[in-house]
């Protein structure tokens, strides 16, 4: 027998089903892990392949055999382009490379923006972008979510960089290219990197006045991690040049490359894994900004040549601004730099999160678009940025395509 008002109960219940999906942050399905997780740590290390990493001989052994049992072992990550700035950006806006930012932006310059592609790609020169280019913080801001970059050794030498929101001058050089030697002016010296600091490289976040409350010194992180109120949901460290395994050996005496990274994430993977944020709904990303360079002797001239394949996956495009591969250019007298393609070769990654599956492996291919386009999709952000919208770019969770083990609601997260 027909009731109106069952119908009316029936059809509410639709409809409110139907929002709720129209919600959803885009490709989320089901339970996935990118619905439950509202902490994210991002982790950022330094010119390794894959090979050297996770090889049997690597010289990191807790990222490479402790942290992968406890996680998964993104088998097919690859950078985005070399050699680090463009990366670092790539994985905030999903804007690829200019040829400033290939070089690391030896001069903090403006990025002259002469257009735009449909795609979202910038087009012009130059390195830090207008206020029109947005990035993730933007979008977090906008959906009421917290961020806050952790940059260590930043501001350590005040007359190069201040302590918060620290960066050259506009269209000055870049005095923070090298690292500095401690010194009596300076005694812990400073080998903070503004090219790896991604965050200084747009306007949107430069020009507001919230930016030297939310791109601090990495010592800020323990106060911040001692409650899950005070722990942003986004973070983003990035060791100094000595601990992001960039040097070796460092100014300060100490090894550098994989021997320090590791050590350093021996030091602050515990803090974080024990904090109660990340154990409610965190999720550890350990990356590399691309793989490594190999140097030998040039065969077409004297000198030098330092060269890298330049592989990429996931149907990465090159963007609108670089000229076509390959490509050489001399960097220094004596020494020539040379790229037969424009990816940043595979590096591998490592997730650690109570909703992931320890010790297991993904073959999925994913690049730095996928790892923009994981946040925006954990964070329900409202669409996607740049080349993190590409066609058939596969996210971490959610996705037919991915292969990463995530753990059934009702299974023990610890």
């Amino acid at each position: 027998m027909f009731s109106p008002t069952r119908s009316l109960i029936l059809l509410t219940a639709l409809l409110g089903a139907l929002a709720s999906s129209l919600n959803a942050a885009p490709g989320n399905t089901g339970d996935s892990a990118d619905h439950r997780i509202q902490h994210v740590f991002v982790i950022v290390l330094e010119n390794e392949g894959f090979d050297v990493t996770f090889g049997t001989n690597s010289k990191a052994p807790f990222l490479s055999k402790t942290l992968t049992s406890q996680g998964v072992l993104l088998n097919q990550y690859y950078g985005t382009g070399h050699v680090s700035l463009d990366n670092y950006i790539a994985m905030l806006s999903g804007q690829a490379a200019t040829p400033d930012t290939r070089n690391d932006c030896q001069i903090y310059a403006d990025f002259v923006l002469t257009g735009t592609t449909p795609d979202g790609q910038a087009i012009g020169s130059g390195c830090v972008y207008p206020a029109s280019i947005k990035t993730l913080p933007d979008q977090l801001d906008a959906a009421g979510k917290t961020w806050r970059a952790y940059m260590e050794d930043m501001g350590n030498d005040p007359t190069r960089e201040a302590a918060a929101c620290g960066h050259p001058a506009l269209n000055t050089k870049d005095l923070t290219q090298a690292a500095e030697a401690p010194s009596a002016s300076v005694p812990l010296g400073d080998q903070y990197a503004t090219r790896h600091n991604p965050f200084v490289y747009f306007h949107s976040i430069t020009d507001s006045p919230d930016c030297g409350e939310k791109v601090v010194n990495l010592t800020k992180l323990p106060q911040d991690l001692s409650s899950e109120h005070s722990t942003p949901n986004f973070v983003f460290i990035t060791p100094n040049l000595c601990n992001d395994g960039h040097d070796a050996p460092c100014k300060d005496g100490q090894p550098g490359g994989l021997i320090s990274a590791d050590a350093f994430l021996q030091k602050w993977i515990p803090l974080i894994e024990s904090s109660k944020a990340y154990q409610r709904d965190g999720l550890i990303v350990i990356t590399f900004d691309e793989g490594g360079l190999s140097a030998g002797p040039n065969p077409n001239a004297p000198g030098i040549l330092v060269s890298a394949p330049g592989q990429f996956c996931c149907n990465e495009q090159p963007g609108p601004n670089l000229a076509p591969f390959p490509q050489s250019t001399n960097i220094a007298p004596g020494v020539a730099l040379a790229f037969q393609s424009y990816g940043g070769d595979r590096t591998g990654a490592v997730l650690l999160s109570p909703f992931i599956k320890p010790g297991t492996v993904s073959d999925t291919p994913f690049n730095h678009y996928s790892l923009l386009k994981s946040l925006e999709n954990i964070f329900d952000t409202d669409g996607y940025l740049g080349y993190a919208a590409a066609p058939g770019l596969v996210p971490f969770f959610g996705c037919v395509n991915s292969d990463i083990a995530v753990k059934n609601s009702d299974e023990p997260s610890h």
